[in-house]
């Protein structure tokens, strides 16, 4: 068998973009591990630079051709991760420890579960593995972590050692539904009744609700949603996570991989939620507005990306958080990430913490599904 090299590179441009999507561009297309997406993280200036996550990308390689990729970022800080850890960087440093930096395979500031470990073979998979676990002992950091991981990368990493975290988000499953209404038959009475007088309630703002992808998106629509973007992450981080320049990017090499929807008043844009197409699910990521009205999030974020993506045959994911997502047909599913920690007291501490966070969180999914809104058996019959 040929020795499998490992290569580290701060910049996706160190790597061709044919090369890399052989790996990440796979069945069923996620956008976010894309080279693309990546580099415009990277040519916006919102990874990299002072922003605390410095790219690492790990390339695997036998007899000079690539054979495997790894997303993978020095981190010196928690955030813009959505499985967080400060409760084990505050155990690390309060025994002594410094957390930070630590290694982090993920695509940053996006809660959306897809392939992290990008290869076409175990062999590979593992080569990739191994060598980040090996940087991570070489440099004498605190940890290595793999998050929004698939199930498949859970069970594999768990077997090679890696410790495994489950958490979970609201997801909306397409039971091949023809159109909205035929979501709504799945429903119990009264919460059919409610998402429709919500529906009724938006678009009763007193304009329009459009939908844009591709080629339809224009400069301007970005100009709108900045602002948008930048009242919610002002709100909820402090500072957002992405630049204006992303948004510029987003323009010129993905807007094929977008779907826009934009509330317009009085001739100006007032609220939009930004989603990404994958080939089987629209992710749901940021919404903001400069005008209230009731109900409008609700239409913007959940029910325009049901539409969607009944008319295209996809599931939703609408990013982390939000119980409230649970009343209009999204429900809890579990969300995956793997963990290695080279110092072995803080292993074993770790793991005995995730052991009662994976029960407590199994239960706490099987409660939330039994309160979804969908109809009971016996209401069907």
């Amino acid at each position: 068998m040929a020795e499998i090299q490992i290569d580290m590179l701060q910049s996706i441009d160190g790597i061709d973009a044919a090369d890399w999507d052989r790996f990440a561009g796979v069945a069923p297309f996620d956008p976010f591990t894309s080279h693309r997406f990546l580099k415009a993280l990277e040519d916006s200036g919102s990874v990299g630079g002072r922003s605390g996550w410095q790219p690492y990308h790990l390339v695997a390689r036998a007899e000079g051709e690539v054979i495997g990729v790894m997303p993978l970022y020095a981190k010196s800080h928690s955030q813009g991760e959505y499985i967080f850890d400060h409760s084990f960087a505050h155990a690390y440093e309060q025994a002594g420890g410094r957390y930070y930096p630590k290694l982090q395979c993920a695509v940053p500031f996006t809660p959306a579960t897809g392939r992290r470990i990008l290869a076409d073979t175990d062999i590979a998979r593992r080569a990739l593995l191994d060598g980040a676990m090996q940087l991570t002992r070489n440099n004498h950091l605190s940890s290595f972590h793999v998050t929004f991981c698939t199930g498949e990368e859970y069970e594999f990493g768990g077997e090679l050692g890696l410790l495994q975290r489950m958490t979970q988000q609201f997801h909306w499953e397409n039971d091949g539904y023809t159109n909205f209404d035929a979501f709504l038959a799945d429903l119990s009475s009264r919460k059919r009744k409610n998402i429709r007088k919500e529906r009724a309630t938006a678009q009763a703002f007193g304009g329009k609700i459009v939908q844009l992808t591709g080629d339809v998106i224009e400069p301007h629509h970005w100009d709108a949603f900045w602002q948008f973007y930048q009242d919610t992450g002002s709100r909820k981080w402090g500072r957002p996570y992405l630049t204006r320049e992303f948004f510029d990017c987003a323009q010129a090499t993905l807007r094929n991989d977008i779907l826009l929807v934009l509330a317009e008043r009085e001739g100006r844009y007032i609220a939009g939620a930004l989603n990404f197409i994958g080939g089987e699910t629209l992710f749901g990521r940021y919404w903001g507005c400069v005008e209230d009205h009731s109900c409008l999030h609700f239409e913007l974020c959940y029910y325009q990306a049901i539409d969607y993506a009944i008319a295209h045959g996809l599931r939703v994911e609408a990013g982390a958080q939000g119980e409230h997502k649970l009343a209009r047909g999204y429900l809890p599913s579990p969300v995956y990430s793997l963990h290695y920690m080279p110092d072995e007291g803080f292993r074993r501490a770790v793991d005995e913490y995730l052991r009662h966070e994976r029960d407590a969180v199994g239960e706490d999914i099987e409660i939330m599904t039994s309160y979804g809104p969908f109809r009971k058996v016996e209401d069907a019959e």
